[in-house]
């Protein structure tokens, strides 16, 4: 496979994208598209595991999908 050298400027615009993105010209014609390598990053959750066994034992608001979008419906 052939390669592509970033320069500095690319680079710290990759370096923040944390999702796929299309690569565009500037005319808008799709270049490739970009998939940054999350592997690197601790993406779990920001609340501590005793957080989550709490919320788990308080009980309450668990609601099906289908409960979701009849209260979604309700609501507009």
């Amino acid at each position: 496979m052939s390669r592509v050298i970033v320069d500095a400027t690319l680079h710290e615009k990759l370096a923040q994208i944390l999702h796929p993105v299309e690569l565009c010209d500037a005319e808008g014609h799709v270049l490739g598209q970009y998939i940054p390598d999350l592997s690197q990053y601790d993406l779990g959750p920001e609340i501590s595991e005793e957080e989550l066994d709490r919320r788990e034992k308080e009980g309450g608001g668990r609601y099906t999908t289908q409960e979701v979008l009849e209260r979604l419906e309700k609501l507009s």
